[in-house]
């Protein structure tokens, strides 16, 4: 968090690349929480949803 304590709130949202990469961050959270539970993911391919197994979902949690 002390990184965006040099940036106001609308400087942050004007740039996105926080925003990008706390998003991006709760997905593969999501992804790797999914995997640890030997659950599914969803996913869109092709205009088609599709099932990903989990020990097809090759991710790593990072800090």
């Amino acid at each position: 968090m002390s990184e965006t304590n040099d940036k106001d709130i609308p400087a942050i949202f004007a740039e996105h690349i926080l925003i990008d990469q706390g998003i991006q961050k709760a997905i593969n959270r999501a992804v790797w929480e999914h995997k640890q539970l030997g659950n599914p993911v969803a996913a869109w391919k092709d205009g088609k949803v599709v099932w990903i197994a989990p020990e097809d979902l090759d991710i790593e949690l990072l800090p």
